[in-house]
């Protein structure tokens, strides 16, 4: 028998993990405190459970980073990947799926899993022997965190998230909202009317602003700096940068027709995207926000066809936690200081379900090969997989290391392309042919077939 593996966290990292290492023949014990010890944004005690938007965005894997990054992860059996498919929800061209299917199907699987054991309960030090990953992402206990911090000698960086709100679809005034996909994307009626649209005049646009910008907001602790990671801003801290910030991000009202005033170009859209699969819950797309309860039920009744709504939750922002990893963790995902631990997910510096999910997925299968006895290389620089570790452990600026989602910009050119704008879809295609090519090799190369590690 194989050496155990414990992995701290059953986000979407840890999950991941325990299901690559645990296909691979060792056996896992997954180590999470919820709900033992709850956090201010989980609700349930499952395992990946999806706590801010229920999206694993664009599911493009030739035009698009992440849908590359959902291909790798199908290539390698990953369980994320394939219960986002079985719980997916109309969403245009995004992977969104049905928040609470999807966290109680990943939890059933790995429970059912032969090689895998799951413990409630926290774990607050770093252990001095044995196999571990942790992956306790944005939400990393305090004492866990004071541990890390003592053993890497910094402090804790930190950065918050922001939680959007979720409507209760029969309180939502349908003879002013519609169903539409942004230019009526998608290949089905059903993805075509993937989003709920609520239009804003120019008037009623400027109104809210302001209500926005004057609304009671959360404050911070003393000696806590606000910083945001780009992609969850919260909608206020948009609208302070410039009154049209919103029109032109997640309010941006083009590609959309109001069947109920066809002839009336909308100054402004709030879109909603569907939650679940009974389709009795929508989120407000890109409305994460940091104002108190009070005056977010004001603020966004304000939103045509909104007057009425109610809510299942309300939006909020939590702080996150991660490690300057290109000072810390070698390309192995290890803790130089201590080999027998590695991170894995958010608390790494990647951000996103599907970075998360990535990072994991490779902390598994790289362990697993380290306790079989077979270490295996790290992916190759051109796969997304392998251009995210590469970031988070070498090829980003120490000094000023921020989380990332994982984009073009972190691969290496294609010799010959065009540059700019106008060469962009060839050189993106370009980018996913390679990448796939050279992620089919790696998986061939360091297959471990489980059956003979029994």
């Amino acid at each position: 028998m194989t050496e155990t593996l414990h992995i701290v966290g059953g986000g979407m990292a840890g999950s991941e993990a325990a299901w690559q290492a645990a296909n691979m023949g060792v056996r896992v014990v997954i180590h999470e405190m919820r709900p033992k010890v709850g956090t201010f944004a989980h609700q349930t005690g499952d395992l990946a459970e999806m706590v801010c938007s229920n999206s694993f965005r664009s599911d493009d894997d030739e035009q698009n980073a992440v849908g590359l990054l959902h291909w790798e992860m199908r290539q390698a059996g990953g369980l994320i990947m394939e219960m986002a498919e079985t719980h997916r929800l109309p969403a245009g061209g995004a992977l969104a799926v049905d928040r609470e299917a999807f966290s109680q199907g990943v939890t059933a699987r790995l429970r059912a899993h032969p090689n895998v054991t799951v413990e409630e309960g926290e774990v607050s030090t770093l252990p001095e022997s044995g196999r571990w990953i942790f992956a306790t992402g944005p939400l990393t206990s305090q004492g866990l965190g004071a541990a890390i911090a003592a053993e890497t000698g910094t402090d804790r960086l930190a950065f918050f998230d922001a939680i959007a709100p979720i409507v209760y679809h029969d309180t939502i005034d349908m003879s002013q909202a519609w169903m539409q996909s942004r230019y009526d994307k998608g290949e089905t009626e059903e993805e075509r009317t993937a989003y709920l649209n609520c239009p804003m005049s120019k008037d009623q646009y400027e109104a809210f602003i302001d209500a926005l910008l004057a609304a009671d907001k959360t404050e911070f602790h003393e000696g806590e700096t606000a910083t945001y990671f780009d992609g969850c801003l919260p909608i206020e801290v948009m609208a302070e940068r410039g009154r049209e910030t919103l029109r032109h991000g997640p309010m941006k009202p083009v590609g959309l027709t109001n069947p109920h005033q066809p002839d009336v170009k909308p100054w402004a859209v709030v879109q909603l995207r569907r939650d679940n699969a009974l389709g009795t819950l929508y989120n407000i797309v890109g409305f994460q926000t940091k104002m108190k309860y009070g005056a977010q039920t004001d603020v966004f009744k304000m939103i045509p066809g909104l007057e009425n709504a109610s809510f299942a939750r309300l939006g909020g922002i939590h702080r996150n936690t991660f490690l300057n990893s290109p000072t810390l963790l070698d390309d192995q995902m290890r803790l130089r200081a201590k080999p027998h631990i590695r991170f894995a997910g958010q608390i790494t510096g990647v951000e996103g379900y599907v970075e998360s999910a990535a990072m994991g997925l490779l902390a598994g299968r790289l362990a697993a090969g380290e306790i079989l006895g077979r270490p295996l290389p790290a992916p190759p620089q051109d796969t997304a997989m392998g251009a995210l570790i590469h970031h988070i452990t070498g090829g980003a600026e120490a000094k000023t290391f921020q989380p990332m989602n994982v984009n073009f910009g972190l691969f290496r050119p294609v010799d010959g392309l065009k540059g700019g704008r106008r060469g962009r879809r060839d050189r993106y295609k370009a980018y996913t042919d390679r990448a796939k090519t050279a992620w089919t090799g790696w998986l061939g190369e360091t297959a471990v077939d489980a059956a003979e590690t029994v």
